[in-house]
């Protein structure tokens, strides 16, 4: 019988096989940790009740959101039906049902005064990568300078989520911002990274970013729960309202869903040469 470090280890090798991302990985390796450690189990003795029986338990007992619920059943699923070669009834593991909320916009304005009062010229450059570019914190941490394509103005996402690569847009403002930055940092990797880490040894990290740019974002005083993916939530809107095809932004954002896209109809202006009915009425 294969050890539990054993079963791991493969588990780890089945998810690269797979194909599925690191963050993903890390997600499902977390379920697979958390499920062994709840059942005090070996892996290769697990049964179908002790999967429900876990998830009932996170369920009751803890505070998770409904996304997070889902990502331990996904991790899960994986984990008996390709690891341990042991097939669930999916039945049994209904989706929890996650309650889309509208992501908060901030105006061209309130990212204006962000951007002018930002006086460090690297954190400016995530806060615009976000907003011009429409980039994932995890994006922008892992640019290389070779995406920055200043002859086509686009910046090349090399295996964005869900592992798709894309070219999405360089704003002139943007490219001006990175010249600024590379003049004064100079970064050198072998492997070319645009944005260093503390020690220079590999990229910055996403939590390096949200960190770095945490009080830029709360300089303005703006009353909104914002954080740098608030800025790809404005690049999408602003598109929006500016009349881009909702298709094309889809193809901008590295969406694999256009439903996914269809939220930012929700919170843009789009009516402001619609008159409402009632302004029509009869006096």
């Amino acid at each position: 019988m294969a050890t539990n470090t054993e079963i791991l280890e493969k588990f780890t090798i089945d998810m690269k096989l797979h194909g599925l991302s690191d963050s993903t990985q890390q997600q499902y390796m977390r379920s697979a940790k958390r499920l062994l450690e709840h059942t005090q189990k070996d892996a290769e003795e697990l049964t179908q009740k002790d999967a429900r029986d876990y998830i009932l338990y996170l369920l009751e007992n803890t505070e998770l959101s409904a996304k997070t619920l889902n990502v331990h059943t996904s991790g899960i699923r994986f984990f008996y039906a390709v690891t341990l070669d042991r097939m669930l009834n999916y039945l049994q593991f209904p989706r929890f049902k996650v309650r889309r909320e509208l992501p908060d916009i901030l105006t061209r304005e309130e990212i204006r005064a962000m951007l002018d009062n930002c006086e460090n010229i690297k954190h400016k450059s995530f806060l615009m990568l976000a907003y011009g570019s429409g980039l994932r914190v995890s994006e922008i941490a892992a640019l290389r300078t070779k995406d920055i394509d200043s002859d086509m103005m686009r910046i090349f996402v090399e295996k964005g989520k869900g592992g798709k690569s894309r070219y999405t847009l360089l704003s002139h403002e943007c490219l001006k911002i990175l010249r600024g930055y590379w003049k004064i940092y100079r970064p050198q990797h072998p492997d070319g990274w645009l944005f260093l880490g503390r020690f220079k040894t590999n990229h910055i990290t996403k939590y390096g970013i949200e960190k770095a740019v945490e009080r830029d974002l709360k300089r303005t005083g703006i009353d909104k729960n914002v954080s740098l993916h608030t800025l790809r939530h404005s690049f999408a809107t602003h598109l929006l309202e500016d009349g881009v095809d909702l298709f094309k932004i889809k193809e901008l954002l590295g969406h694999a869903n256009l439903n996914t896209t269809a939220v930012y109809i929700h919170v843009a202006y789009l009516t402001p040469d619609i008159v409402s009915p009632a302004d029509r009425l009869p006096l």
